[in-house]
Formats: C-alpha cells, structure tokens, sequence
C-alpha cells in the first residue's frame, strides 16, 4: 500500500463494514440513553453530597463555593488587569470594560512560556517568573506606576475563602491549591494559598504593586465573560486540556458556608466524578491502563474520559490494542504508535473532518507519521475510533452537564427552565462535531430546559477582568445602597431618644393644661375594670375599623364552664362609602346589622351593644366617642366632632325596624386588652399593630386630669399614632417618609403610625425601591410602570418576602406580579433587604413606645421590678415571621426593669366589645345590688 492511495478502495459498503466491526470491538465506550440518564443521576448525588457539609470533606466531586455572588448586569466599567494561568503558557491581559449603554470590552495581551523545568520545579521559582512576567507587560505598557485590580485566573481545584467583609471594601479572596492537574507538579504549592505566594513574589520584587481583587477557575471566567453578553448566562463550561463545569448555586444548597441568602458560583471540580470509584462499571480496560500510565493514577477519572490532554491517548491505546489483536495494521505497531503521546487530541479533529474522504485522508497521513503503512480499512477503523471516543465524551459530558441543569431548575422551581451554558475549550471549539453531539444530548437529557450554548471568547482572560468589575461593581453599588438604607436605620441611642420624648409626651397628653397640644392625646375610655371571670349574658358586638366590618352574637358563660362563643358575619364596606357622607356610611352599617339579626332570627330581639370603632374619639362617658378625625383612609363627612353613638342610634331610629341597648364605644386596643385580660388577670396593656396601630393601659385615676374621680384605675387609649404631630419624630424621618406622609389622605397627621403600621410600610419600601432603580442599584435602572403605581407594593409582601426560605421564589413571584419580569436573584435579595430594614425600623419603633408605657406604669407603682402582661393584636404583628421578635428584644433592651409577658389576642375587636359590655353590664349590676 505503499505506492498506492487507500482512498482509491474507499466505499461506502467498505466504510460501513469496518465502521461496523470496531463498533462491536468497542461497544463498551458506546453508552445508551438510559446508561447516560443513569450518570447523570450519579453526578446529581455526588453534587449532593459536595455540597453537604457533613459529606463535602469524603465527596469526590468538591463543589467548591468561589464567592463570586453576581454575574454582570452590563453596567460594569474600568481598567483591570487580568492573569490567565491554566497550561504551559498563560497570559497576561489589560481589559477596558465600558459599560452603561455601550457594553464592550477591550482588551491588550501577550502569552509567556512555563518552561518544563519551572512547571517542575519549586513553587517559589514558578511565582517568581509570574511576577516576572507580569512586571515585563507593566513595563511595556508603561504602567509600573499604577496600582490596577487584577483578577487572576488559576485553572486548577482550589478552596476558597473570603477575606476583608468590610461592606465598603472589595471582597479580596484566598485560594488555596487542593491539587495540581494538567502536568503541573512546582513543589511546595499545593495546600497554600497561592494568592498570598504571588503576592509575595512581586513583594520580592519590590519594582511593582498591584491589587489582587479575584482569584477565579477559567470555566467562573467562562461563565462570566457570557454572562456580559447574555444575562441567562449562569454555567460554565470548559472542554479542553481539561474539563470543568460551574454554575449559579443557590447560598441555602450549599452547606459549607454560612449564610442561607442569594446566590454562589459553585466550582463543581467534575473531572474527579468517579475517583471514589462512582463510574467503575463504565470504565473500561482502556480507562484504566491510560489512568494507570498518567502522572496522578486514581484522580481525575472522570476528565481522563472526557478532555483533550487524553482523548488522544485513548484512541492510541485502543490502536494499539486491536493491533495486537490482529484487527488493525495487519497486527504491526511501531516504536512511534507506542509512545505516550505520540497521538494527539488535534489528530482526532483532523481525522473526524466532516467529509469521509477528507477524514480518511487524514488518517493516512497521521498513521504514515507514526511509521505504519496503513489500508483503507484501517483508516476507516481509525476514523470510527476518534468517533467513538469523541462521541463517549461529549455524552458523558451531556450527563454531567444536565444534573447541573436539573439542579437549576429545581432550585427555581421552574417547569421550563431557560438557560445559557458559557462554553470555551480547544475540544468543543476544534473538534469538528463536539459541539454538535454535546449541544444534542443534553436536548435529549433534559427536555423541559431551553439551553442556548454560548461560545466564550477569551473566558479565561476576560473572565478574571469582568469577576473582577462584578466585584467592583457590586461593592460600589452596595456601598451607595447601605448609605441610603443607613437613614432607616435606628441606633440604640436613637430609640432611647424616642421613648424619652415619648414618655414627655403621655404626660403632656394627661395634663389638662398640656392636653390640647399633646401629639398624644391619652384619652380615657371609661372603662375602669378588666374581666373578673363572673361575666354572663348574649351581647351584640360591632366592629368598625377598616375596609370591612363585622356583627357579631356573644354569648359569655361564666362559672365551671366559663367560655366565650361568637357568631359572626362580616361585611364590606364600598371605598365610595368610606369617602362619601357619614349619613350613607351609618346607614349602610344599620342595614349590615338588620341582615345579621335576621339571619340569626333575632329580628326583635333588643342585646346590649357594645361597638368597636377604632379610631381617636374623645370620650366623656363608656357610652359616648367623639369622633376626633378619621384614619386609616376614611373620610365620610360630617362625622368628625361628633358622638359616634348618636351617629349610629340616629340610622337605627330612621330605619325604624328595631332598637339597640348601646352601652359601650370602645377602641380595639381596648378590646384586645380586654380580651385577653379574660385570659390573663395580668393583662392591663392592649396593643395593636396592624393596619393601623395604637396602645392602651391602665392608669391611675389621680394622673388622668381629664376626668374628675381620683380613685382606682381607668383605661386610657395612647392613640400613639399621632406622635410626631408636633415635629418630635423629625429627625428619626427619612426623605422616604416624608415622601408617603405628602401623599397621605391627611399629610402631617399619624407620622408615627406612618413610620409602623401595615397601611403604609409597602410604600415606604416601594418609595425606597423606585430610588434604587433610579440611581441604578437595582432592576439595572430599569422600573416599571407597575411599581410606580402608589399602594401597589402591599405591606402583605414584606411578611411573604421575610418568610421566604424557598431560594427567592416569593420574592421572584411578587416582583413579577409588580411587572418587574426581568428582575434577577440578586434583584431578589437586595429586595429582601429593604423589607428587612424597614420592617425592623417599625418593631424598634413600637418596642420604644411600648418601652414608655410600661415603664410609665412601673412608675405609677413605684416598682423596682413591674411583670405585665400585653394583649397584642394586629395582622402585621401575627403574620410577619420577625417583628414580634424584634420589639420584644427592643422593649427588653429599653425597659430592662419590666419583665413583659405577650398575649397574642383572639378576635380582640368583636370579641373584646362584647367583654366590655359584659364588664360594664356585671358592674352595674354590682352598683345596682
């Protein structure tokens, strides 16, 4: 064959038979479907357990966390320097990135060699010529002088740590080498953080200084440099000398770290799947004589299945081996067919050229290079056994890569997940069909994900530059965040203030002298008992205090079985008829209550009366309220000023179909007092934070000026909303506050009310977040016509959001009801935030005034030592998962002489109306006997 062409034998009959017989050789490296679906299932578990604290330190597969939190939004700038070190030579980059609009990067390098003998040698002679290197590009760019960030790319398995948290400061990182692969073996490295050794090389050096911000993996560079181009961009993926992959791991998936909150490249360090003998059953003879003739036998199992440093080597020892078997070179070898390495991985590219005969001639020429004298039919089998290398790689590869997949997709419980996997490496690159069947079989393994595969171009290099403006970026951006989040933000000084001039102000609001100026009115309710137990009777209740009220039968028995049942209906109350006239709204409310009574067949029945209306009346008597002005976005006219009763008998008597017993008008945080005072004999302080919010307590006769008797108690309603009426909350107020205040139904009224309760927290949080997006800190400055609709952001969400321990979903899910479709998990989290900070900002707030009033009752005793009980009432109190918490460790902190007991009340406002005619009907029952 020697003087002839093989390609003039060539067939497709011929093909297809030796195609056919090297199949049947190598069936083993041919893997179906359903074997591939089972590694993928392999993989899946061996990510489980690296991420698995208890787990992580046997797992075979690390899934090292590399404490890049963002991928880039495009607004990312500057000049970095970037180091890209993952072969036998690396580079040395200055990259421009221009951002805002523009999104371009720039970028000036030059490749240096590693000789053999310093990839061999010592660690301290390897660092050194990196800094050799690196002082020599400076030097030519004129640029000794400057002091750039630089992002270093060091391709090998690393644990990383963060240094520095500083908020304002960059996130310096450590890397320390867990192992060298790729031929690498410079002693002294491994198990060092090699940051800290190049540093102190150009240390050494003295001629240069840079800051090393980022010390990242190619395939995080990779998955980086797509991500500048496509914000799906949340894999990477490196198929070349070696092979890796990375990804967007949610923090509470990953147990090695603290912290449950956002997201985290994960480094997966895949090409050890299978070092703890995971794919035994699926390596072959061929596998393990390559592994057992490799610089580190047993490690890296997986990457010698896959990458390009061994592809070559197995079709050479596959050659070899039909050759001896008689099946190839009419069983000849040569010195050159034996010698490690002497097949290379771009022998293969060549070899596989899309056309047969292209591909054939190739291997002739190949296998003559290697001294043989080859037929058409061993360059076929040839070609057929590139094919079934390649192609048992890019499968393995497609597994692997679809756990990842799997893993994404769960975490964002997504029943389609769209995604884009960053590739670069010189086999999906060079290989001639790679791509192709790689890109196809994940398609075929994870149908339910919509993959985009994005090619890279200069992940490495470029990679390191964008890790390193992403950091930039972000500790910039949160810098400006945490100054603008700072004013919500209350020191312990603060809030000591605040209960200082709180107490000033429940004195102000007693005197009569101080009364009409007082911000807090302190007004007596003429309740002077709390329940004793002997209550017994069938009251009506009414429940007016929002958008909706409620009629209720209570039956009250007392003795052995002493108990509290209710009946109920609830009716809405139109906004037309909240803001139309005080005639209609009483009206409406009298034909809710005829309903009820002929719903329960009541219809002549003529109860005490006990009526929840909750807002600041004046009161002179139990069965008489003064309509101070409106809350809580009432404003029925014709109301204000006058007697709520009188108001209500006067709809009952135009009706003219039954009569009521009206015998108490009592505010639901007296209700709440008292319902829980039925409870808890302790309970003298009612509170309500919900819609609204308010306190009420018992105090001292003698101290309530506005009411002549001197003797026992009465229960006085703080309505503490309205502190801060007179300026004292002003400097507490940020511009956020001012912001809702303006747009308020009554601006200037309720700033304390304004800065706690349920009606107006969303919006602060929805002012705060139309500030971000316009400053460019959130939603890449981008808002949308929906957040800036006001009362769009329900205080409801805060609850939802804080309660969040579903990777964001909650949060994901509200932000796409509010139009903000786009919004990423780091848009997520910094939401997050915001709720948190003002929602803390209202429990500290409450726990000051509550601070106040319990030592103000401790005072009235002239108690070293006061244990009290609090009724607590209010949907933002029961349903937000910390700020019960977070009052109670304020009013600990502020009142430490008070040891309060809280009693969360059921149904306070019906309920506790009902408590407070009983109380008042048992009372006159006592005075009458």
């Amino acid at each position: 064959m020697s003087t002839s062409n093989p390609l003039a034998n060539y067939s497709t009959e011929l093909h297809d038979d030796q195609a056919d017989k090297v199949d049947k050789y190598l069936h083993n490296l041919q893997l179906s479907d359903k074997t591939l679906m089972d590694v993928s299932l392999r993989f899946r578990r061996e990510m489980d357990k690296g991420l698995c604290r208890d787990t992580n330190p046997t797992a075979a597969v690390k899934m090292l966390p590399t404490f890049v939190r963002s991928t880039p939004d495009g607004t990312e700038q500057g000049q970095f320097l970037a180091l890209d070190l993952g072969g036998s030579n690396f580079r040395v980059l200055l990259v421009k990135v221009m951002g805002n609009g523009e999104q371009k990067v720039e970028m000036e390098s030059q490749i240096y060699d590693i000789p053999e003998h310093i990839m061999r040698g010592s660690g301290s002679e390897f660092f050194d010529h990196i800094a050799a290197c690196l002082a020599n590009y400076l030097d030519k760019m004129g640029m000794k002088d400057k002091k750039l960030p630089l992002g270093f790319t060091f391709s090998f398995p690393c644990q990383q740590t963060k240094l520095d948290e500083l908020i304002t400061s960059i996130k310096h990182h450590e890397a320390v080498l867990m192992s060298w692969t790729k031929g690498f073996r410079s002693s002294g490295v491994e198990g060092q953080d090699v940051v800290s050794l190049l540093r102190k090389s150009i240390k050494k050096r003295g001629d240069f200084d840079i800051d090393i911000v980022s010390v990242v993996n190619d395939t995080v560079g990779t998955m980086m440099t797509c991500g500048f181009d496509d914000r799906h961009c949340e894999v990477g993926l490196i198929v070349g000398t070696g092979t890796n992959a990375c990804y967007m791991e949610q923090m509470r998936n990953i147990g090695v770290l603290d912290g449950d909150e956002g997201r985290m490249c994960v480094n997966t360090e895949w090409g050890a799947f299978g070092d703890d003998g995971a794919l035994e059953d699926l390596r072959t003879d061929i596998d393990r004589e390559l592994d057992a003739g490799s610089f580190n036998p047993g490690k890296q199992l997986f990457e010698k299945m896959i990458s390009g440093m061994y592809m070559g080597e197995l079709v050479r020892l596959i050659l070899v081996k039909m050759a001896r078997s008689q099946l190839l070179f009419q069983g000849k070898t040569t010195s050159e067919l034996l010698t490690t390495g002497h097949f290379s991985t771009s022998h293969i590219y060549a070899i596989e050229n899309d056309k047969d005969e292209e591909g054939i001639a190739s291997a002739e020429k190949i296998l003559r290079g290697l001294g043989l004298d080859p037929s058409v039919e061993d360059c076929i089998a040839t070609r057929r056994v590139c094919q079934i290398v390649s192609t048992r790689a890019a499968h393995l590869c497609a597994s692997s890569l679809a756990s990842v997949l799997r893993q994404i997709r769960d975490n964002k419980a997504a029943e389609k997940l769209r995604v884009t996997i960053g590739v670069d490496g010189s086999v999906y690159k060079n290989h001639p069909e790679f791509s192709r069947r790689l890109n196809k079989m994940v398609r075929r393994l994870v149908p339910d994900c919509d993959v985009r595969f994005l090619q890279s171009q200069d992940g490495s290099g470029k990679g390191a530059a964008m890790v390193t403006a992403v950091a930039f970026r972000l500790a910039n951006q949160n810098a400006d965040r945490q100054h603008i989040l700072d004013t919500l933000r209350l020191s312990r000084e603060q809030l000591l203030e605040v209960k200082r001039r709180f107490s000033e102000e429940m004195t102000r609001g007693l005197s009569k002298q101080t009364h009409k100026q007082a911000s807090i009115k302190m007004l007596p309710t003429y309740v002077r008992s709390t329940p004793d137990g002997s209550e017994h009777g069938d009251f009506l209740a009414l429940d007016l205090g929002g958008s909706s009220f409620r009629v209720l039968l209570v039956r009250v028995r007392s003795g052995t079985k002493r108990s509290v049942d209710m009946q109920q209906k609830i009716y809405s109350i139109p906004q037309e008829i909240m803001q139309g006239t005080g005639e209609e709204l009483f009206n409406h409310i009298v034909d809710c209550i005829a309903d009820f009574l002929e719903y329960m067949g009541m219809k002549g029945a003529s109860l005490p009366l006990g009526f929840t209306f909750s807002f600041p009346c004046d009161q002179t008597k139990l069965d008489e309220g003064i309509l101070l002005k409106w809350t809580k976005g009432f404003k029925a006219s014709g109301c204000e000023g006058k007697d709520v009763v009188a108001l209500l008998k006067e709809a009952v008597r135009s009706r003219g179909e039954f009569d009521l017993n009206f015998v108490a008008v009592v505010n639901d945080t007296v209700g709440t007092m008292m319902t829980c005072g039925y409870e808890d004999p302790k309970c003298e302080v009612g509170l309500i934070v919900g819609t609204g919010t308010n306190a009420c307590y018992m105090e001292e006769m003698h101290n309530i000026e506005l009411v002549e008797d001197d003797n026992g108690r009465m229960c006085v309603n703080v309505e503490w909303g309205a502190f801060g009426e007179n300026g004292e909350l002003e400097e507490f107020c940020t511009e956020f506050d001012r912001l809702v205040d303006a747009c308020s139904n009554y601006p200037g009224k309720q700033r304390y009310e304004k800065m706690i309760s349920g009606m107006y927290l969303g919006e602060i949080v929805r002012n705060v977040l139309l500030d971000f997006t316009a400053k460019g800190l959130l939603f890449r400055g981008k808002v949308s016509e929906r957040l800036k609709t006001r009362g769009i952001f329900e205080t409801k969400f805060l609850s939802q959001i804080e309660s969040d321990r579903l990777a964001m979903r909650q949060v994901r899910s509200i932000l796409q009801h509010l139009g903000l479709t786009g919004s990423t998990c780091d848009d997520s989290v910094l939401v997050k935030e915001v709720c948190s900070v003002v929602a803390r900002r209202a429990a500290q707030l409450s726990g000051a005034g509550l601070a106040a009033v319990v030592d103000k009752i401790r005072q009235n005793r002239n108690l070293n030592q006061l244990s009290i009980t609090v009724g607590v009432d209010g949907t933002l109190y029961k349903t937000h998962p910390h700020f019960s918490a977070i009052m109670q460790e304020t009013l600990r902190d502020l009142a430490p002489q008070c040891e309060v007991t809280f009693l969360k009340s059921e149904d306070g406002s019906g309920k506790g109306a009902a408590l407070i005619t009983a109380v008042a009907c048992r009372v006159k029952n006592e005075g009458q006997q």
